[in-house]
């Protein structure tokens, strides 16, 4: 039963979108009047409804009809900037070419994205809370909660555009915008130009296939300039080992070799010359290492705690100043990750692209992150925690980086309140930094910073 109800909304879903595309709004309402009046017109005999159908039909037909004689050529090719931003307008601009032997004019323009339906496995898991103000009939059925979810797997909010007459063999450069609502990758899979009949009820349509795609970066606040209290640290092997590529430390000075040293240190054009081994000496160095842990594990492959985290750690990522310090971005997605930015090694768009991909950790447990931490909390100057829960497993988690030394700010993120008995522990322990971030409060949150 909860199978058929699923597919039943999906055809029900698609049948209203498909409406919506092809009649205008006074389409609509010629239909709803044809609707009407062949359910009060089915007794002939006593109402002349009948002839208000025949004639909104007839309409409908020619409108139809009128389609056929719709048969525009164009070219186009857009102009995308690399990056977007969840939430926030991205304009470009298209370029349209007419190719077509006459003037067009009266058309409308608009991009053809793909925007997912909720699955079988995503609508059983959505929660039922948010339905509490519902009747008891949506409740049980389920439609209203299904398309809400729907609505939050939209990739982008389009619009369409006017054309201004375009002339044979003419080209028209458009400024448009669309608005993106997901992280990640956008694909753009076409053009879609449409014009309404003479009656104006349907849209006549031309559709491009000029596919395009853009990276859409996670939406971000603004946060304080946040200054741990903790010092610089010994990092062996320098920034160079810091950023995974290798152990190749800050070049000093040549030695002479010394039994033990690693061939890979060998300098062979000092030993070509002098006949005698030659190593290049390195030392090691002190700086500043920042943590910005994520917590990806939840239950649901979709949560707006989750997303508001994602966007949380964004915005400590383009704040903390990395000119002279390193910032280590630390999560658990198909494997555990590490990502170190600053001092030249990567910048911050590239540590939001990696944001941008993160998702949910729905099939393995908390414990697998802090192993991850605690093998480099030995080289951290401050920790920035953002968390979707404060359950035992995190506050031990958490007190165990202070006990090692680590400043630690700790930012729960969830839609749930935390118990004054979660906070604090039975000895009074509790961090010295703590906050809680509320969806759809999130910038007030980080004020309080």
């Amino acid at each position: 039963m909860k199978v058929f109800l699923h597919k039943t909304f999906g055809l029900v879903y698609r049948i209203t979108c498909w409406l919506k595309w092809q009649f205008t709004p006074g389409g609509l309402l010629v239909l709803g009047g044809l609707v009407t009046s062949a359910v009060v017109g089915l007794d002939t005999n006593q109402t002349v409804a009948y002839q208000i159908f025949t004639l909104l039909l007839a309409l409908l037909i020619l409108s139809f009809a009128g389609r056929l004689f719709f048969r525009p050529t164009f070219s186009a090719y857009r102009n995308l900037p690399r990056f977007g931003t969840v939430g926030e307008p991205f304009p470009y601009r298209i370029v349209l070419k007419n190719l077509s032997k006459k003037t067009q004019a009266g058309l409308q323009i608009e991009e053809q994205v793909e925007n997912p339906l909720p699955t079988f496995y995503e609508a059983r898991k959505a929660g039922k809370e948010e339905d509490t103000e519902r009747n008891p009939f949506d409740r049980f059925l389920g439609y209203v909660r299904w398309r809400r979810l729907a609505f939050r797997k939209r990739v982008a909010d389009v619009k369409r555009f006017s054309l201004p007459p375009i002339i044979p063999n003419g080209e028209e450069d458009l400024r448009v915008e669309l608005v993106p609502l997901k992280r990640g990758n956008l694909q753009l899979k076409g053009l879609i130009i449409s014009c309404p009949d003479p009656f104006g009820l349907v849209r006549s349509f031309v559709t491009l296939s000029v596919r395009q795609s853009f990276f859409v970066l996670p939406k971000r606040y603004e946060a304080p300039s946040v200054q741990l209290p903790g010092t610089r640290k010994h990092n062996p092997g320098g920034v160079s080992l810091a950023s995974s590529v290798g152990d190749s430390e800050e070049f000093m000075s040549m030695r002479d070799y010394r039994p033990g040293d690693p061939l890979r240190k060998i300098h062979w054009k000092s030993w070509a010359k002098t006949d005698r081994p030659i190593v290049k000496e390195y030392q090691d160095e002190f700086f500043v290492r920042h943590a910005l842990i994520l917590d990806t594990f939840q239950d649901s492959e979709y949560g707006e705690a989750f997303e508001e985290a994602v966007s949380v750690a964004a915005s400590f990522a383009c704040s903390i100043q990395t000119q002279d310090s390193l910032l280590d971005l630390m999560f658990v997605g198909t494997e555990a990750y590490c990502f170190t930015s600053g001092r030249g090694i990567a910048y911050t768009d590239r540590m939001l692209e990696i944001l941008a991909a993160v998702r949910p950790c729905t099939d393995q447990r908390f414990s697998k992150l802090p192993p991850l931490v605690f093998e480099r909390a030995t080289l951290l100057s401050g920790c920035i925690c953002v968390l979707l829960s404060w359950d035992e497993e995190r506050k031990v988690f958490v007190r165990k980086l202070e006990t090692m030394g680590v400043p630690v700010i700790v930012l729960v993120v969830t839609e749930h309140p935390i118990s004054q008995s979660v906070d604090s522990d039975s000895d009074g322990w509790q961090p010295r930094h703590f906050i809680t971030l509320r969806p759809g409060r999130i910038g007030e949150g980080l004020a309080s910073l």
